[in-house]
């Protein structure tokens, strides 16, 4: 069992749970025995004659090209065998397409739903001629850092501890060449009609939500929002963005249970490399206001997309290996990509009904011809006399 095949991942796992999972199924096939063989012979000589016990594997040698995020869902692609030797092509240079959504008015320490909110931010006058101002000026090539309030750490520290502590920077955050090749605001955007919960500020030892002490901190410009170098070449001129953000000190803001956020919604096709959570929060930023992640779908990485050529979790735990085995060794053999997953799947899954059916058929006409042989070898009951 060699090649290369894609899943979706569900939101909520991690990717190293989802291979794990991949790998129990696959190991515990017939299909993946030889392989299984093949791998512990190679691994026995490795580890030289001197050792008595033989190394014993159950498990496929098996990676991904890619991680994904808990939060996020969408195409992991897995390499199994000799296959692994390939994912270095789609960590490194690969072209990937994700869907975000995100609410503005607050960013977090990790950029998404998962992390502490740290500011509150206007958004009434955030309109979506904005928004198609900031999109323009973002599409090409750009050198994108992670924003001030994030996780990261420099020289030990916490970059968004610097800006609560209100200190500078050591140095300037690295920042990295990527490519964002189109970028779509999406209808729905600045819709309040959603079931996104607006997270809650934290109060720390003090009494003060995060918040506040942020407020009119002086590393909250240390980001500079970055445009692309095609956009500025044109418009070297143009300073109309980004505005500056409008911070709100009030507590209170924001916190009531029924209040929802404007969406910011966006599809986007990228290089490998870019941060989709720092995407968001740069569009946040660029028209005066903060933006987090509460929703991540990566639609295609390289040649593959959902929908098309990737498997759902649920044809290997759903169904046995007599149907999800035909497809995963056509996609494995295929090497590129070109077979369509979801039809394949759905014909493997009639298929094997009508087999089943035809089985059962047979094993009824089988009990029923011995039934009615063994009527005929019954000898006749002899009468008895009164």
């Amino acid at each position: 069992m060699d090649g290369v095949f894609a899943i979706n991942k569900p939101s909520g796992a991690t990717s190293r749970t989802v291979l794990d999972q991949i790998n129990r199924v696959l190991s515990k096939s017939s299909t993946s025995q030889e392989s299984l063989k093949k791998l512990q012979n190679v691994r026995n000589q490795t580890l030289g004659k001197q050792r008595i016990k033989k190394w014993k594997t159950n498990k496929l040698k098996m990676g991904h090209g890619g991680t994904l995020d808990p939060l996020a869902s969408g195409v992991l692609v897995i390499g199994v065998g000799s296959g692994t030797k390939k994912l270095g092509n789609y960590t490194n240079g690969s072209v990937k397409r994700y869907e975000c959504v995100g609410l503005l008015g607050g960013s977090t320490t990790t950029g998404d739903s998962e992390g502490e909110l740290l500011l509150k931010t206007e958004v009434d006058h955030v309109t979506r001629e904005l928004l198609d101002k900031c999109k323009e000026r973002m599409v090409g090539t750009l050198d994108q850092t992670p924003p001030i309030f994030s996780a990261l750490k420099m020289d030990g520290k916490r970059l968004y501890d610097y800006a609560r502590e209100g200190l500078p920077l050591p140095r300037q955050i690295k920042s990295r060449e990527v490519t964002i090749h189109d970028l779509e605001i999406k209808d729905d955007t600045l819709s309040k009609e959603h079931d996104y919960i607006f997270l809650k500020s934290e109060v720390d030892e003090t009494g003060k939500t995060i918040s506040e002490q942020l407020a009119n901190n002086p590393t909250l410009n240390d980001h500079e929002v970055p445009f692309s170098k095609e956009w500025k070449a044109k418009n070297s001129d143009n300073k109309e963005l980004p505005l500056k953000m409008k911070i709100i000190e009030d507590k209170n803001a924001y916190e009531d249970e029924s209040y929802r956020a404007p969406l910011l919604h966006f599809t986007s096709t990228v290089s490998s490399g870019t941060y989709i959570r720092s995407l968001l929060s740069d569009i946040g930023r660029c028209v005066g206001s903060s933006s987090y992640m509460v929703k991540l779908i990566r639609s295609k990485q390289a040649e593959w997309e959902l929908n098309k050529n990737v498997f759902e979790m649920e044809d290997f735990t759903n169904y046995g290996e007599e149907v999800w085995a035909p497809v995963l060794f056509k996609v494995l053999e295929s090497k590129s990509g070109n077979i369509d997953v979801r039809k394949e799947m759905e014909n493997s899954i009639v298929l094997n009904h009508k087999e089943k059916k035809v089985e059962e058929e047979t094993k009824e006409n089988t009990e029923e011809e011995k039934e009615t042989v063994d009527d005929e070898e019954q000898p006749p009951q002899k009468k008895q006399k009164v």
